[in-house]
């Protein structure tokens, strides 16, 4: 930073001491430097980060679509061992009910568990403000009346 810009010392010898807008100067420019370089650091830590979890994601990803190819592999297993026993076709039409009968249960699971969240309103929190907002109305009428 440096002496002040008349360059001038004291008596003593001292450079002069700095005015109060000067000192509130220095420090609005240190704090604007200070947090320009703080967000420049964060988006960078945030951009290795996301790049980190962009890539972990798509492995996630990989792995579900691996997933869903072996539960096909599976289901063609299941198909082969039961035509051991009786036709082809018919073993892969009982796979084919029983794989559709899971996925009604699951149907029916799922929108009795939606059912209950419904209504998607916080009807606790639209109660407690309604609560607040005749407080408030009450306050006011009060202090109207006086």
């Amino acid at each position: 930073m440096g002496d002040p810009p008349s360059g001038g010392r004291t008596a003593d010898g001292r450079p002069p001491e700095a005015t109060v807008a000067q000192l509130v100067q220095r420090a609005t420019d240190q704090i604007t430097r200070l947090v320009r370089e703080e967000l420049t650091l964060a988006r960078a830590e945030l951009t290795a980060k996301g790049r980190r979890a962009g890539s972990g994601a798509a492995m996630v990803g990989g792995a579900g679509g691996v997933a869903l190819l072996a539960t096909g592999a599976l289901v063609a297993a299941f198909i082969l061992v039961l035509a051991e026993f009786m036709p082809a076709w018919v073993a892969a039409l009982v796979v084919a009910v029983v794989l559709f009968a899971v996925a009604g249960l699951l149907a029916l699971t799922g929108k009795k568990q939606v059912g209950r969240t419904m209504p998607a309103a916080p009807e606790s929190t639209l109660h407690s403000v309604r609560a607040d907002v005749e407080s408030v109305q009450r306050a006011a009428k009060e202090g109207r009346g006086r």
